[in-house]
């Protein structure tokens, strides 16, 4: 949101492109266009005008507080990672067989087997796609319930308005790197790691940064407060709840803050916005890639 120096007078302040008889302060953070209020569309990354906000390829507008309409054709990665998530967890409960070398290939840990029997080792030299390829794999019901809930209520509204593309690195960055983030404090440990906790949990960073700058409006306001509650929740549960990889949850919380941050400080406001904001989180993933690789 781009705003002009507090004390200068309404009468000098620029009048909104579809309202000439309102001066405001508020402008587009895509096209930079004056806006008033009423034509103020809230967003992940900052407020747009009327045509702006428009889905690509559409000619209806979705305001910020519309949060229906999710749908493949509107939000192909996130039902992409919620049915690879679903799919893997229910191969792995149909046949122990299956779990088994799911875990095997795909966890993040280092295995062994033996006598046809999986043994977990010391977690030293981790092939570093498996911090990709954990965020697939879930522990229990309740484990991929909770994740694929949180990500169906904080993913669609963040690719429709960020972009399918910096949305898919985002999410990758937050899984790098809350992978790399659990192999550097569990080093040396006997130990292993399934989860989109770390992806999701790196959703929640751009959203609390972002409701953060919109907190302003009652909207942004109780969306900020909603997530500070809920990340509250979730530093307690391990105090209370065993095997809950936490590393995993701070390290995607401040890939996806900083990839947030970043989004707001240099893409909003730009043509190139969406190519922006793709560049800022493929760096952040080969950064924690480069990390993981190192560790």
């Amino acid at each position: 949101m781009a705003m002009d120096s507090p004390d200068t007078p309404t009468s000098q302040a620029p009048v909104c492109y579809r309202h000439s008889d309102r001066h405001t302060r508020l402008s587009c953070s895509e096209c930079g266009k004056p806006i008033c209020a009423d034509c103020s569309h809230d967003s992940a990354v900052g407020q747009r005008c009327s045509e702006c906000a428009k889905p690509k390829g559409r000619n209806r507008v979705v305001r910020a507080s519309d949060l229906s309409r999710n749908s493949f054709s509107a939000t192909p990665v996130t039902f992409t990672l919620i049915g690879i998530s679903v799919a893997l967890f229910v191969f792995g409960y149909a046949s122990p067989d299956i779990d088994d070398r799911l875990t095997e290939f795909l966890a993040l840990g280092e295995f062994v087997r033996q006598d046809g029997i999986l043994f977990i080792t010391r977690l030293d030299n981790v092939d570093p796609w498996r911090v990709l390829t954990s965020a697939f794999l879930h522990a229990n019901l309740t484990h991929i319930l909770f994740n694929m809930y949180a990500l169906y209520l904080f993913g669609p509204r963040l690719e429709r308005e960020a972009g399918s593309a910096p949305y898919a690195l985002t999410y990758a960055a937050a899984a790098a790197a809350g992978g790399a983030a659990f192999i550097a404090l569990r080093a040396g440990e006997t130990t292993l790691a399934v989860g989109a906790s770390g992806a999701v949990f790196g959703l929640f960073g751009v959203w609390l940064v972002a409701t953060f700058r919109m907190r302003g409006n009652p909207a942004g306001r109780a969306m900020f407060n909603q997530l500070v509650v809920l990340l509250g929740i979730n530093a307690a549960l391990p105090l209370f709840i065993s095997n809950i990889a936490w590393e995993a949850h701070a390290g995607g919380l401040v890939a996806g803050g900083l990839i947030g941050f970043l989004w707001g400080q240099l893409a909003a406001g730009k043509a190139n916005s969406v190519q922006i904001r793709t560049a800022i989180s493929g760096a952040v993933f080969v950064v924690a890639m480069a990390i993981v690789v190192i560790l």
